[in-house]
């Protein structure tokens, strides 16, 4: 279980929360790039941190990121007209750049008063087909995260984005739950449950390939510079005498990688507000990636849940989230996908989740782990010292799913990321102080 007081801490994201000035010294996702894919094309209202914003390209390509209300007399940018290389306020034609920058006040002749007057813009970055931006203190910008995927090439890379109304948190600890991909998601995880003949999926794209069959894995967190890795071993289950191996980064403060045989599905968890949450997931391979195959693997090609018009996870309580139960014979969940799986059960636990009430198991240990990364952080910040992972480079991180010989230590199979040479023992004594 974790304290109310705790559970508190890390959930809420607002502005001056412990949590919230945690993520604001990170670079963020803010929204895809196709969201405003043209010069002067649309602009886009968005919610981070519990802060209004508008994003838009102008006329040279350039985007900004802004408050969403005019600082004249506080009406929405997000209807204004995108021209001329700024944003303009449909009230008094006050116009911006994409820095904020005063540039026009048709009902204000004093050509001084744009000099004093600027809208708050934030630091922003676009790539890997993703608009970035910056919300802490100016004088603590770190050095923008890279990841692989930033450097595949467009059709090597397919971006989905996902609003669901849940707290963060119950979408991010699913993603370092490695017990539950064989059982919620059994149907593409683990073909052939229903008859007790369970195979290995052939689908060289999907990220609830399980390489066994072992439900109750045992894990192993490692902290490192980004955050922490954890593995989760399964007997190999062909005669070799090998353990299976899934390694899963999480990246501070709301990312992590899933392999998948031929892909990585990098997945970023960022608090729209305290109940809902934007997630942002990439995914990238050696190959061309199909992006309707990606959309339906996921569930999300059904448009009682989902439209990419306007990202929105669609599911309620009002039908039971559209759950067939009819079709519960033959498919574990009575729905389709493993995002909209994942969304529904977040959506099921309410916006936000009491964890004082839960009661947790050794499956859980990664979970736990989570937790005290972005506890850790909270009380850094507080301390003056910044949090892990701020500007540390990534791209080099991934996700491994291999089978090892039991003297193997795991940690040899990823970059170190700061963990001590030689640190951590064999699979073989995992397993045994485990058993």
């Amino acid at each position: 279980m974790l304290p109310r007081s705790d559970n508190e801490r890390i959930c809420r994201v607002g502005a001056g929360t412990p949590m919230g000035e945690v993520f604001r010294r990170y670079w963020l996702p803010v929204c895809v790039s196709t969201q405003i894919a043209r010069p002067d094309s649309d602009p886009l209202r968005v919610s981070l941190l519990g802060e209004r914003l508008v994003a838009f390209r102008d006329t040279d390509g350039k985007v900004g990121v802004l408050q969403e209300l005019c600082p004249h007399r506080g009406a929405s940018l997000a209807i204004g007209r995108v021209e001329e290389c700024g944003i303009r306020c449909l009230y008094h034609g006050w116009k911006f750049a994409v820095d904020g920058t005063l540039l026009d006040t048709p009902n204000n002749r004093d050509e001084n008063f744009k000099k004093r007057v600027k809208a708050t813009a934030y630091p922003v970055q676009e790539e890997g087909g993703l608009v970035w931006a910056y919300l802490g203190p100016a004088d603590k910008v770190p050095a923008f995260t890279r990841y692989a995927f930033m450097d595949a090439a467009d059709d090597h890379r397919v971006i989905l984005r996902i609003n669901t109304k849940a707290n963060y948190l119950q979408l991010l600890e699913g993603g370092f739950d490695s017990s539950h991909v064989g059982i919620l998601h059994s149907n593409v995880a683990r073909p052939g449950w229903m008859e007790n003949a369970v195979q290995r999926s052939t689908d060289e794209t999907n990220p609830a390939a399980l390489a066994v069959d072992d439900n109750a894995p045992t894990l192993d967190p490692e902290n490192t510079d980004f955050g922490f890795y954890y593995a989760a071993f399964r007997q190999a289950g062909d005669g070799s005498g090998t353990i299976n191996v899934r390694i899963v980064p999480f990246i501070m403060p709301s990312t992590r990688i899933i392999p998948a045989p031929s892909l990585d599905f990098t997945v970023f968890e960022t608090p729209a507000d305290d109940e809902s949450t934007n997630t942002f997931i990439v995914i990238h391979g050696k190959a061309p990636v199909d992006r309707a195959k990606m959309i339906a693997l996921m569930g999300l090609d059904d448009p009682r849940y989902w439209s990419e018009s306007d990202c929105d996870f669609k599911a309620t309580w009002a039908d039971r989230f559209g759950q067939d139960r009819a079709r519960m014979r033959e498919n574990w969940t009575g729905f389709s996908g493993v995002e909209q799986e994942d969304a529904i059960i977040a959506l099921s636990m309410g916006p936000m989740f009491d964890r004082s009430k839960e009661h947790l198991v050794p499956a859980d240990r990664a979970v736990v782990r989570v937790r005290q990364r972005l506890l850790e952080a909270t009380r850094a910040l507080e301390k003056g010292q910044d949090p892990v992972g701020v500007g540390v480079d990534v791209a080099d991180v991934g996700a491994p799913d291999v089978n090892v010989a039991q003297d193997t230590n795991w940690r040899a199979v990823v970059p170190h990321h700061g963990i001590p040479t030689g640190k951590g023992q064999t699979v073989r004594e995992l397993l045994k102080l485990a058993s």
